[in-house]
């Protein structure tokens, strides 16, 4: 898994809209957001890169959220807070990674990371 890296001064992007796909077409392994049916490798290569944006922008947003769950379930003011390995075990994470994101998840928790 990749390090966290806060990004200060970057603008959060808005990405195209991810659109849930009837549970038909999503159990067809051949089916992925309907970009088989487009023959245009120009719109192709538009739509995907779109997809491919909104996917980068939910995995980051939701790697923010993982932080802040984790700072939060770590908070020494708990008295069920976990250890780093606890946390670690939980999210399937090695021990030195989920200490990094309990640190950056205190970090969006002060507003140190741009929005």
């Amino acid at each position: 898994m990749a390090e966290p890296t806060p990004r200060r001064h970057e603008p959060r992007l808005r990405p195209a809209p991810l659109l849930f796909e009837p549970a038909e077409a999503a159990a067809d392994p051949e089916h992925f957001f309907d970009l088989e049916s487009i023959d245009d490798p120009g719109a192709l290569l538009e739509r995907a890169t779109e997809l491919t944006h909104a996917f980068r922008a939910a995995a980051d947003r939701a790697m923010e959220f993982q932080a802040v769950a984790a700072a939060q379930l770590a908070d020494p003011r708990r008295f069920d807070r976990l250890t780093a390995a606890d946390i670690a075990e939980r999210a399937e994470w090695t021990e030195d990674y989920a200490k990094k994101m309990v640190e950056f998840g205190r970090d969006l928790m002060r507003g140190e990371s741009a929005e």
